[in-house]
C-alpha cells in the first residue's frame, strides 16, 4: 500500500470521446433537459393550481414530478459540462454528492411508483373507504416516508463506497458517478458493497415492486367483478399511465443493479444508463399528460384562459 498513489479526483469517460460528436450530443441533451423541466414543472403548475386536480393521486403525481426534475438535475447538466470540457474531471466531494442524490432520488421514485399503485388499488378496490384511508394526512405522511427512507437507502452506499480507498485508478468508465464503476476502482474487496447493494438495495426496489405488482393483482380481480364494460375501462384508464411509468422504470433498474458487481460491463449498460437518468424522466410527464382526461382538461383549460388574456 506504501507504493499506491491515491485518487483524489475522477475523470469522467463522458457520453463519447468522438470530438465530432460533441456539439450534436450537447444539443441533444440540452433539448431533453429542456423538455424534462418543462414537463415536469408544468404538471407540478398544474396541479398546485387547478382545484380539479387537488385530489391524493394528482398529489402524488406532483411529488413524482419534483422527484423527476430534482433526479434529471443530478446528472444532465453535469453531462453537458462534460461535453464541452477538455478535461472531464470531478473532485471525489462532488461524486459522493453525485451518487448520494442520484440514489436517493431514485429510491424515492420506486417508492413513490409503489404508493401511487396503493392509492390506486384503494381508489378500485376500496371505494367505500377511499376518503378515510387516502386522506390529506395520509398522502403527506406517505411522501415523507418516501423521502426519508431514500435519503437512507443512498446514506449506506455511499457511505460505504466512499469510506473505500481509490487507488487504482481515476477513470471512471461512466458519464455519472454511479456506485458499480466506482466500485471497480476501489483497492479493496467490495465484497460488503455488493451484499449492501443486494440486501439494502435490493429490498427497497424488489419491495417497492412487490407491493405494485400485488395491487395490481387485486385490480385485476377487482375489475373483473365490475358489470359495466364502460366503468371497467374508466377504472383501467387510470392506471394505465401509471403502470407505464412502473415498467419504463423497473426494466432498466433491476437489468442494472440487482446483479454482481463482476457481470458489470460497461458497453452492455451504456445505453440502459442513458436511458434510465436522462430519458425517463422526460418520458414520465408526457405519459401521464397523453393518458390522463384531468390533466389533458386542465392543460386545455390553461391554453384557453391563455389565449384569451392575448387577445385582450
Amino acid at each position: 500500500m506504501k507504493n499506491e498513489t491515491f485518487v483524489t479526483e475522477f475523470v469522467l469517460s463522458g457520453l463519447s470521446s468522438n470530438p465530432t460528436l460533441q456539439l450534436p450530443l450537447f444539443l441533444l441533451c440540452s433539448f431533453i433537459y429542456i423538455v424534462t423541466l418543462l414537463g415536469n414543472l408544468m404538471i407540478i403548475v398544474l396541479i398546485r393550481t387547478n382545484p380539479g386536480l387537488q385530489k391524493p393521486m394528482y398529489f402524488f403525481l406532483m411529488n413524482l414530478s419534483l422527484v423527476d426534475v430534482l433526479y434529471s438535475s443530478s446528472i444532465t447538466p453535469n453531462i453537458m459540462a462534460n461535453i464541452l470540457s477538455e478535461k472531464k474531471t470531478i473532485s471525489i466531494t462532488a461524486c459522493a454528492i453525485q451518487m448520494f442524490l442520484f440514489i436517493d432520488l431514485a429510491s424515492s421514485e420506486a417508492m413513490l411508483l409503489a404508493v401511487m399503485a396503493y392509492d390506486r388499488y384503494v381508489a378500485i378496490c376500496k371505494p367505500l373507504y377511499y376518503a378515510i384511508l387516502i386522506n390529506k394526512v395520509t398522502c403527506i405522511r406517505f411522501v415523507c416516508a418516501v423521502y426519508t427512507a431514500g435519503c437512507v437507502n443512498s446514506l449506506i452506499h455511499t457511505c460505504a463506497a466512499f469510506t473505500l480507498p481509490f487507488c487504482r485508478s481515476n477513470n471512471i468508465n461512466h458519464f455519472y458517478c454511479d456506485i458499480n464503476p466506482i466500485l471497480k476502482l476501489s483497492c479493496k474487496d467490495t465484497y460488503v458493497n455488493e451484499l449492501l447493494l443486494f440486501v439494502v438495495a435490493g429490498s427497497f426496489e424488489v419491495g417497492s415492486f412487490f407491493c405494485i405488482l400485488l395491487s395490481y393483482i387485486y385490480i385485476i380481480f377487482a375489475l373483473f367483478k365490475i358489470g359495466s364494460s364502460r366503468s371497467r375501462i374508466k377504472s383501467l384508464s387510470t392506471c394505465v399511465s401509471h403502470f407505464t411509468c412502473v415498467a419504463l422504470f423497473y426494466c432498466p433498474t433491476f437489468f442494472m443493479y440487482l446483479r454482481p458487481n463482476s457481470a458489470y460491463a460497461v458497453d452492455q449498460d451504456w445505453m440502459m444508463s442513458v436511458f434510465y437518468t436522462v430519458i425517463i424522466p422526460m418520458l414520465n410527464p408526457m405519459i401521464y399528460s397523453l393518458r390522463n382526461e384531468d390533466v389533458k382538461q386542465a392543460l386545455w383549460r390553461l391554453g384557453h384562459r391563455h389565449e384569451k388574456l392575448c387577445l385582450m
